[in-house]
């Protein structure tokens, strides 16, 4: 059986560290062609994935013909054009969170992609973190009762801002800031865990006075009765614990940030690395009820399993990894989001 063949758009952090690695990871793909105009990026895509090829713009790959899927790993205002060039090309599409920067352009991804009969599929890798699968374990085992409260953070220490960085010098209208990034993956989770939210509270400021957010408080009220506490801050001196979940029975309490990401950064892949996604003992989270705590064991982070899904998904036309409907409901999370923390009032979502 013949490799399928991937084409990457765009060599930074997401493509070079996190795409291109996975995909040559996972049986049955391969890292066909790589567009960058950058030449040092030309210069690691030779060095890192030898037999791919080299295009310098998007347009020059949609004159080849030998791609079975296309990967958007580019700033995330480029998102929806470039995924819509894909689909009017007739070539199966994966986007790097999020699907557009509003949700009314992702949902016009999407209505393209079906009317096409093209697939599409965002690249929600953390729904394959150590951490999130570990609690999806703990409900399934019904180890904390009813779940009242959720509280997620991705929070770090970084007081000085980088101009180089996109994320950090665009606006959020294009695509920059930390509640379209890092918050795209925190409602992603929520919204897999616990359901549609029905009321979106948020707070997002500026505190480095850049254009883009670097801080980002959204509370959500689900359907289901579960009250989540989303946190996506770079101006956080003190971080809190990854995940804190409070249930009638028992809470889940867990400090580290899952490791695949600084494994894929320090040049690990998970075909090669027989320790790939276990977390250390230091790291696992505790089950905690008043005085009592015991360690929880954590799940294997399992990123590489995005790939292999897709993989079946092409071949055999099972469902895609991530359901692109779930990335427009992520988005709209995110937009009512936005406009609680500008009006400064609790915004309700309609169905």
């Amino acid at each position: 059986m013949s490799d399928l063949h991937a084409a990457i758009i765009g060599y930074g952090l997401a493509g070079r560290f996190f795409h291109a690695p996975l995909i040559a990871a996972t049986n049955g793909l391969a890292v066909a062609t790589v567009v960058t105009s950058d030449p040092a990026r030309q210069a690691q895509v030779a060095q890192e994935h030898p037999k791919a090829r080299v295009v310098a713009s998007p347009e020059a790959l949609w004159e080849l013909a030998d791609h079975d899927l296309v990967v958007i790993a580019t700033p995330n205002d480029a998102h929806a054009p470039l995924a819509l060039k894909a689909i009017e090309h007739g070539l199966p599409v994966v986007v790097d969170k999020p699907l557009g920067v509003s949700a009314a352009e992702a949902e016009a991804v999407v209505v393209a992609a079906e009317q096409a009969g093209v697939r599409l599929t965002v690249f929600q890798n953390r729904r394959w973190d150590s951490d999130h699968l570990t609690l999806v374990r703990l409900l399934a085992e019904d180890r904390l009762g009813t779940v009242m409260r959720y509280e997620s953070r991705f929070e770090r220490w970084r007081p000085v801002s980088s101009a180089d960085a996109w994320r950090e010098s665009l606006p959020p209208e294009r695509g920059g800031g930390q509640l379209l990034d890092l918050g795209s993956h925190l409602v992603d989770q929520a919204l897999v865990l616990f359901g549609p939210a029905t009321q979106v509270y948020a707070e997002v400021d500026a505190r480095r006075g850049g254009a883009s957010d670097d801080d980002a408080f959204v509370a959500l009220r689900h359907a289901s009765g579960v009250i989540s506490h989303l946190r996506a801050s770079a101006t956080t001196a003190a971080p809190g614990p990854r995940l804190r979940v409070l249930g009638t029975e028992s809470a889940f309490v867990l400090a580290a940030l899952d490791s695949q990401e600084d494994q894929l950064r320090a040049g690990k892949r998970p075909d090669t690395d027989p320790e790939w996604g276990i977390e250390p003992e230091l790291h696992w989270g505790r089950l905690v009820t008043g005085e009592d705590s015991v360690p929880v064991p954590s799940e294997r982070g399992d990123w590489p399993r995005f790939y292999a899904l897709l993989a079946n998904a092409l071949r055999d036309g099972e469902p895609p990894p991530v359901n692109p409907r779930d990335a427009v409901a992520t988005l709209r999370v995110l937009d009512h989001a936005r406009r609680s923390a500008e009006d400064r009032r609790v915004v309700t979502l309609t169905a």
